[in-house]
């Protein structure tokens, strides 16, 4: 029997009888069966349930206005997951270009995308003032209590076109349909699929606004309640090329709830006083100058300790894991990096040539070019260099280079921030160049030490990113290899993702263009995600540098090299670890370990004969000598974030004793001067991440 239906009518027969229809209901708790008779939507089975924002329908995602069908297996998207947020997110995106369209009616259409707690969307017009930003979220505010509904419809590329005629970076999205990958946030729009326009309609039926846009979203405006913000404005470049138009970008967030808005703004508030370039001031660690050039960092004494810690850390660590440490220097002919394939394909992120001997005119124009040289931006190529210096046995392998060795990268200086973003980047940069067999083993080995460093650091809370190639689009073209090879060692890092038990986030489309990656993710104090060290399966390198181990059969075999970062880069990890503690570093890391602050100027002699012990003992220590009030010494020690404060006065001195005064500001008095110090050099010795306290034992 033929059956047919139409739009909004119940299933029927051709002899009129109502159809009924089975569906799965797909809840974490269990799954329930259902039977209906009318032609049923999301939005019949969930549409009294305000927390469900969409449905995955036989595994895609779609908004709840749409039809199901006889044997759908139907799941509901709850507000607060991660794709209930991203939904939310890119709705209120849409919102927020009705207004701006509104506000100016000439304003001109980009891309607007959801993003990591937030959402943006770019348009062509005069730059937006903090006055705009209030209008705009007044007006986005009527059209959510409009409840306008967002309508999914399925247009042709002729329609979409003469729809969106006046909107001309639109009519080029609809020519990149099915291949947007090199988009920036293309993907919201087109796809490989249907062209789709989704209206916002007011509850008369008129439609108050239009975008092109893939979906899902919400059913209607009112779901974002009051959980979302405007939060800043900012410069861009249409599809994230500077060649192209500038923009302006208009920044949002949105939650499920209030309550959740105000403690993202809590966050950031958390997140605007931890800021290491503020920090980095504050205590004297580092700076930047402009007659060095953005990007390129100065560490002050106080910054050099911690630098030097970290590096005599993981330095000894790598030896401890069988490593062998290598040097190499800052700059290599080019042809170096045509062989390894950095400049074929990693030209962009590299510094121009430097030319020797090269002949310039009056002007300094070159016109008789010289030898080209290149800023080195890895350090692999020189390793491969190491390794096929000699001829080498099975029995070797795995071979394991290591050197800290700084990197030039040619940031653009829009994306350039403090630490996190640099020019000169500083790695702990290894590879290890194994047989096929040997690879698992090594990546697991890698992990582990990466693990054990971060939790070294109080950085405990990790989830593992894997990155893999891309598939189709014109990103498919930086990647080098067969499909075999990829296959392989996609497949083995997979595997120890997996079997790791932590968190593995996909990545497609991240990986080198040599191999993929392991990248590991660290959650801070304050819950933001940072990607930190690295490890990288590399099949391709070996075979360009034609590198060879005699294998027990004595035949000649083409080692697999595993490269890994464990602090990725040393500048992004202090910046890391500055704003994890908020600069009130371990006292094992802290570059002033003890402040021992004086009385009255009677007792100057007696802690300088303290601080003489401390000092031998191997700790860092400074006295507080200065004309400053007492009260003044100890604001500026808490200032510094010193972890132990030493006090000293005539009590104390006449029991042979000190006092210490914490970071969280409690006391404990007059300690003897031998047990303070004992306690003070074990404390340290720990490597606790902890802050000591007069409510703990130190011991």
């Amino acid at each position: 029997m033929a059956w047919s239906t139409l739009p909004g009518q119940r299933a029927r027969s051709t002899k009129g009888t109502p159809v009924s229809f089975s569906l799965t209901i797909l809840r974490p708790e269990a799954s329930q069966q259902r039977t209906v008779e009318e032609t049923t939507t999301g939005l019949d089975l969930f549409g009294d349930d305000r927390t469900v924002v969409a449905m995955r329908v036989n595994g895609e995602v779609r908004d709840l206005a749409r039809e199901l069908a006889d044997g759908d297996e139907v799941e509901p998207i709850l507000f607060s997951s991660d794709e209930g947020l991203y939904i939310v997110r890119h709705s209120a995106a849409h919102v927020a270009a009705q207004a701006l369209q509104n506000l100016r009616a000439d304003a001109l259409l980009g891309i607007g995308p959801p993003i990591t707690d937030g959402f943006y969307y770019d348009f062509a017009t005069e730059p937006l003032t903090p006055d705009d930003l209030k209008v705009l979220e007044k007006d986005m505010g009527r059209i959510v209590k409009e409840r306008q509904r967002f309508v999914r419809r399925v247009v042709s590329d002729e329609q979409a076109r003469a729809e969106l005629a006046a909107e001309p970076f639109k009519l080029e999205l609809i020519g990149l349909k099915g291949n947007h990958g090199d988009a920036e946030g293309a993907s919201v729009e087109v796809g490989a699929g249907d062209l789709t326009i989704y209206d916002n309609v007011r509850r008369d039926g008129s439609v108050a606004w239009k975008d092109l846009c893939r979906g899902p979203h919400v059913p209607h405006t009112g779901y974002l309640g009051n959980g979302w913000a405007l939060t800043r404005t900012s410069a861009a470049y249409w599809r994230g090329d500077q060649a192209n138009a500038q923009l302006q970008r208009l920044y949002g967030t949105a939650w499920a709830s209030k309550d959740d808005l105000l403690a993202y703004k809590t966050r950031l508030e958390e997140a605007a006083k931890r800021d290491h370039r503020k920090l980095g001031t504050e205590l004297d660690l580092f700076s930047f100058h402009e007659l060095v050039g953005s990007g390129l960092p100065l560490f002050h004494p106080k910054g050099g300790i911690i630098k030097r810690e970290m590096e005599d850390y993981v330095r000894a660590r790598h030896i401890a894991e069988g490593f062998d440490y290598v040097g190499t220097p800052h700059i290599a002919k080019e042809e170096l990096f045509y062989t390894s394939g950095h400049l074929p394909y990693y030209a962009d992120g590299m510094f121009p040539p430097l030319l020797e001997d090269a002949e310039r005119d009056e002007q300094g124009n070159v016109v008789k070019g010289g030898q080209a040289y290149r800023l080195k931006a890895m350090n692999c190529p020189m390793h491969n260099l190491i390794f096929s210096s000699r001829g080498r046995s099975y029995r070797e392998l795995p071979l394991r280079f290591f050197e800290f060795g700084t990197v030039y990268r040619d940031e653009k200086s829009g994306v350039v921030q403090g630490l996190t973003r640099v020019r000169s980047i500083t790695q702990d940069d290894s590879h290890s160049y194994v047989t096929k067999e040997q690879a698992p083993d090594e990546v697991r080995h890698l992990l582990r030490f990466i693990l054990g460093l971060l939790r070294d650091f109080g950085l405990d809370d990790v989830a593992l990113e894997l990155s893999t190639r891309d598939e189709d689009g014109k990103k498919k073209d930086k990647f080098i290899g067969s499909d075999e090879q990829w296959a392989e060692a996609t497949e083995v890092l997979a595997q120890i993702a997996d079997e790791s038990g932590l968190r593995v986030v996909p990545d497609p489309g991240g990986a080198a263009y040599y191999g993929p990656k392991i990248s590991i993710q660290a959650r801070d104090a304050i819950g933001r995600v940072w990607q930190m060290s690295t490890i990288q399966y590399d099949f391709n390198q070996p075979e360009r540098f034609g590198l060879q181990y005699t294998a027990a059969d004595g035949s000649h075999q083409q080692p697999v090299m595993i490269h890994s970062a464990k602090f990725g880069s040393l500048e992004r990890f202090m910046g890391v670890l500055i704003e994890h503690y908020a600069g009130a570093f371990p006292a094992w890391l802290s570059p002033v370990q003890v402040v021992a602050i004086p009385v009255a100027d009677a007792f100057d002699g007696y802690l300088a004969d303290v601080a003489a012990q401390l000092r031998a003992a191997g700790v860092r220590v400074d006295v507080d000598d200065s004309d400053d009030r007492f009260g003044k010494k100890i604001r500026n020690a808490a200032k510094e974030k010193t972890p132990f404060v030493l006090i000293a006065g005539g009590e104390d001195v006449d029991a042979g004793a000190v006092s210490f005064r914490f970071r969280d500001g409690s006391q404990r008095n007059q300690v003897p001067v031998a047990q303070a110090i004992a306690e003070i050099v074990e404390w340290i010795a720990s490597r606790r991440n902890d802050s000591p306290t007069a409510e703990g034992e130190l011991r």
